[in-house]
């Protein structure tokens, strides 16, 4: 199961209770059932779920904030880097090895420095017109000892910076006098001549021995006494000098102006750069340091993250994103909501007052146990959605899931019901901006886009008491997401009954659907409590007559 596909269980934006321990809940048997299912939430908890969760010690589902495809989808691990101090030579031999065209160059940390492509090489071989200056391109006399595959004569092959150029000490003594200084890389043949006496003379810092040649003793003085490090390679000098260009850095031709990505950029995002660009490969980077590739090869969307929708089946309140997802199942209480799937699925949509109802009836339809912490979880959505059964959603079968998993939990369901209650319904810290969007849905009714909130308190007062503000951040809401309408719930749980707000229009809608005085901005409902059974569907009815 650890290698499947996830498949993320999940509710509503802004989710309440019951869209927080469903998907909890719901996961644990999908996961019994050998799905990799993880619980998820599609934005921050309120304080009543807060309460339940940590009353029974469950962790938090996981937030996932969108599901549109990122970098991370498609991302591949990184496993052939090479250093800045790495030569050509061993980086062609890890292209080749790898058969890769491209090669991240990293320091020590895997903090990037740059990028190193087939095209990089072949361009310096192409300019290569001239001899490297080996002082421009930082190269040392153990570079050159390891591009050569050389054998020591005489000095040491150490880390020291080579000052001058190539030469070859071929041709007239008094050609070779003239272009072999000291500093120098000297090649010589397998042939003592008067041209490599010469070349000792002027103090190279490196004398090249090839086709394995040694050297002759009466060279050793003057060896030792300009501390000329004399090098033995089995190459040829052709092929000598060609490896002694190989022995330049990697950092010397690299790119360092590398275009890179993090790993949850959208790829909706990145497209347009990198059409713009031309290179194969692209680092990805957290924190500066390289965590993988994306390929432009492999830049296609990747295979869609199945989800599993519980407490909803509108496209309005399902998690950003979700057009880019593959629904597999919906478990829900409510209307349907016209979302679309491209293949059939399985669905169950029963009319009680809490989605945890339902999930509770198909673990003991199925024969699945239900530990302490499931049921305490699931006892706590039905509470909260019936509000202590005092909803008119609420059904005998959410009572008896009530009851039983009650008994396995090992609670007082009133005495936890009211104590869950009251932990939600305070304002606490809350700004009358974050009150407006409190538990919030979207409908579309008609003609009209229409956002629902609802917060649910002992005490309304402290509600009314900044109603002005409340107003003021509602039409907010209406002004920057376009809806016709935005209405908040302020539902009195002792009194059973609902103070209504609303803003925008038309106003004559709240007045055809409730029967009640509209001029103002909010009316009384006595016994309302649901959203769902008591807000919208007179709303729906409502529009239908005035729109005829």
């Amino acid at each position: 199961m650890s290698d499947a596909k996830k498949v993320y269980v999940i509710g509503h934006r802004n989710p309440d209770t019951d869209s927080i321990c469903s998907a909890i809940a719901y996961a644990e048997l999908k996961r019994t059932e050998g799905v990799n299912a993880v619980a998820a939430r599609a934005g921050q908890i309120n304080e009543e779920s807060k309460y339940a969760l940590e009353y029974f010690g469950v962790d938090l589902p996981v937030l996932v904030a969108d599901l549109y495809p990122r970098v991370k989808d498609i991302m591949l691990d990184c496993g052939t880097t090479v250093k800045t101090t790495d030569s050509l030579r061993y980086l062609g031999q890890v292209m080749h090895k790898k058969n890769v065209r491209s090669v991240p160059v990293v320091d020590e940390k895997d903090g990037l420095k740059g990028i190193v492509t087939v095209s990089d090489m072949a361009k310096r071989y192409f300019e290569e017109l001239n001899m490297e200056n080996l002082e421009a391109a930082s190269v040392t006399i153990a570079d050159v000892a390891s591009a050569i595959d050389a054998e020591v004569l005489a000095g040491e092959a150490n880390d020291t910076l080579l000052s001058g150029t190539v030469s070859i000490a071929a041709g007239k003594p008094e050609t070779v006098a003239a272009h072999a200084g000291a500093g120098d890389v000297v090649i010589a043949g397998d042939r003592v001549s008067q041209s490599m006496k010469i070349c000792l003379q002027n103090g190279p810092a490196c004398l090249i021995l090839t086709h394995g040649s040694k050297l002759e003793d009466d060279m050793l003085p003057i060896v030792k006494e300009k501390k000329i490090v004399v090098l033995s390679t089995k190459f040829d000098t052709f092929t000598t000098a060609r490896l002694i260009n190989q022995a330049v850095p990697v950092g010397h031709i690299m790119n360092d102006k590398v275009m890179s990505f993090t790993k949850d950029e959208m790829l909706s995002n990145i497209k347009g750069d990198i059409e713009e660009t031309n290179y194969r490969n692209y680092p990805v980077l957290e924190g500066g340091k390289l965590i993988g590739l994306i390929s432009r090869d492999n830049l296609m969307i990747p295979d869609p993250e199945k989800v599993i929708l519980v407490d909803h089946n509108e496209r309005t309140q399902a998690v950003e994103g979700i057009e880019n997802a593959k629904i597999i199942e919906i478990i829900d209480h409510h209307r349907l909501g016209g979302l679309k799937t491209g293949d059939p699925i399985y669905i169950r949509e029963d009319p009680v007052g809490c989605t945890s109802t339902i999930i509770t009836e198909m673990y003991l339809q199925r024969g699945y146990e239900i530990s302490k912490k499931i049921a305490g979880v699931l006892m706590s959505a039905i509470i909260s959605d019936t509000v202590l059964f005092k909803s008119p959603t609420c059904t005998e079968r959410d009572k008896a899931a009530v009851k039983k998993l009650a008994e396995i939990a090992g609670v007082d369901y009133e005495k936890y019901g009211m104590d869950m209650l009251k932990a939600g319904s305070g304002l606490g810290s809350m700004t009358p901006a974050e009150v407006a969007k409190n538990d919030n849905k979207e409908f579309q009714i008609g003609d009209y886009r229409m956002l629902v909130s609802q917060i649910s308190v002992m005490d309304p007062q402290e509600v009314l008491d900044i109603k002005a503000d409340i107003l003021d951040a509602m039409r907010g809401l209406c002004e920057s997401n376009g809806y016709d309408m935005s209405l908040l719930m302020v539902t009195d749980i002792l009194k059973e009954s609902t103070e209504l707000f609303y803003v925008g229009s038309p106003k004559t809608l709240i007045g055809e659907a409730f029967k009640k005085d509209a001029s103002g901005d909010s009316v009384y409902l006595p016994g309302v409590m649901s959203r769902k059974k008591q807000i919208i569907p007179p709303l729906t009815d409502a529009v239908q007559r005035i729109q005829k």
